[in-house]
């Protein structure tokens, strides 16, 4: 549970950093770091469901 909500909160901010840069208070790198952000927290969503619940 806590590792899908980790991965949720990385998608949010990945977001927030996206629509900022957007928003002309970001740069480049801002965009950069919020697809990484973005993609790294869907990533690890998408395989915690793959997986399964394993305990």
């Amino acid at each position: 549970m806590g590792t899908l909500v980790l991965s949720l909160l990385m998608a949010i901010i990945g977001i927030a950093l996206i629509v900022q840069a957007a928003a002309g208070d970001g740069g480049v790198a801002s965009s950069l770091l919020g697809a990484l952000f973005l993609a790294g927290g869907l990533g690890r969503v998408y395989v915690e469901r793959k997986r399964g619940r394993r305990t």
